[in-house]
């Protein structure tokens, strides 16, 4: 242990000594060049197995929605070579992912161009997207999802749920940081458990739609401004544990220390709410 101490220390001796005197790391530069507009066609894998379909982006937008013929369909511009996505399929397992640039970081390029269009088909499938700082709208009804993962930093993401998710969705797990992030029509995603965890920003959760079952929801909220919209006649307890936070709640709900609960007949609405300092508003 006290060896490998030492090693740190001296390394990031070297480190300040090379700053000190002037000596530059050789850090490339990419030059942005003509856009180039590259086809994505992922067929649908075969087997019995769930395919499951990872999307790992950088910065840049990202669209998504229903309507694709295959796995997922559509298009990539960029006018960077190295954000080339590469598409990798194993089984049932199907990855499209940006290519250098996913192990190094995106670097900060002035005029970037990094663009998917994607349409996924309407097969059943797990569906995992990895992200950065990104803009991202995401247009998911009328898909088969039985699982949705989302992992993103800094972004702008809205992502809806017009039309019923066609099967059960098992799990939806939602994890970002410093965001504006909307979510419309989440009853359609019709899943059974739902996590959201959030940091500093601005997210609005609109359960709006058709629920067939009961669900559960976990968030966990820190310094930020957090809206549910829970239609009224929606069967639905909620759970706060707050810290110094402001809430709100409209009319007709019911307070038992920190549980509210509004009556309404059919499947119920379950959440458990850990916040911070922050604002939680709920509203129909």
């Amino acid at each position: 242990m006290f060896h490998s101490r030492v090693s740190i220390i001296i390394v990031l001796t070297l480190a300040l000594l090379a700053t000190g005197c002037g000596v530059q790391l050789d850090v490339p530069v990419k030059t942005p060049g003509p856009e180039i507009v590259e086809g994505i066609a992922v067929p649908l894998p075969g087997g019995a197995e769930t395919p499951r379909l990872k999307l790992t982006f950088g910065a840049g937008d990202l669209l998504l929605s229903a309507g694709g013929s295959q796995l997922v369909s559509g298009t990539a511009t960029y006018n960077v070579p190295d954000l080339k996505p590469e598409v990798a399929a194993s089984g049932s397992q199907v990855s499209i992912q940006l290519g250098q640039y996913t192990l190094d970081g995106l670097p900060s390029v002035s005029g970037m161009v990094n663009r998917w269009d994607l349409q996924l088909g309407v097969a059943p499938m797990e569906l995992e997207i990895e992200a950065g700082a990104y803009h991202a709208e995401f247009n998911l009804g009328g898909l088969s999802l039985t699982g949705l993962t989302i992992q993103d930093g800094a972004s702008d993401v809205e992502l809806a749920f017009a039309e019923p998710n066609l099967v059960e969705m098992s799990f939806l797990r939602y994890e970002t940081g410093a965001s504006n992030v909307t979510m419309n029509g989440l009853a359609n995603a019709n899943f059974s458990s739902m996590t959201f965890e959030c940091g500093a920003g601005n997210y609005s959760l609109d359960f709006s739609g058709q629920l067939a079952r009961d669900a559960n929801i976990s968030i966990e909220a820190g310094l930020g401004n957090l809206t549910l919209v829970i239609p009224e006649g929606v069967s639905a307890v909620i759970n706060v544990e707050s810290g110094l936070s402001n809430i709100t709640f409209p009319g007709g709900w019911a307070q038992t220390g920190n549980v509210y609960t509004q009556a309404g007949s059919g499947p119920t609405l379950t959440f458990v709410i850990e916040i911070g300092a922050g604002n939680l508003t709920v509203r129909h």
